[in-house]
């Protein structure tokens, strides 16, 4: 479960450890997809549109930096397509809707 932190208005998140390691991992690819191509930190963030400091971020999986971000990255180096096999193969989801358990059209609110 995710714990929430008020410290002087402001709101933080922890992730799970397991999340956090995904994230790093992600990370570390990224940085390795960047090495085999042989482009810079600099030539990336570059061509991505962003800081070298929030490409550093990125490779280190930090959770602080949006999505979008990723998103840039993953393009510049030609992966941008590998992001839409993550939730293809859906094998829980398609368990439950094979066993026919019917699930409300929006999920509940908080």
């Amino acid at each position: 479960m995710c714990a929430i932190i008020n410290i002087m208005n402001t709101v933080k998140k922890s992730l799970l450890p397991r999340l956090v390691k995904i994230l790093e991992t992600f990370g570390e690819d990224i940085k390795l997809a960047r090495l085999r191509r042989k482009l810079s930190a600099e030539q990336l963030s570059e061509r991505a549109g962003i800081s070298r400091s929030t490409l550093w971020q990125i490779e280190k999986g930090s959770p602080n930096v949006s999505m979008g971000y990723y998103m840039q990255v993953l393009f510049v180096l030609g992966l941008e397509k590998n992001i839409s096999i993550l939730a293809a193969d859906d094998e829980l989801g398609r368990k439950l809707q094979d066993a026919e358990i019917l699930t409300k059209k929006r999920a509940p609110k908080k």
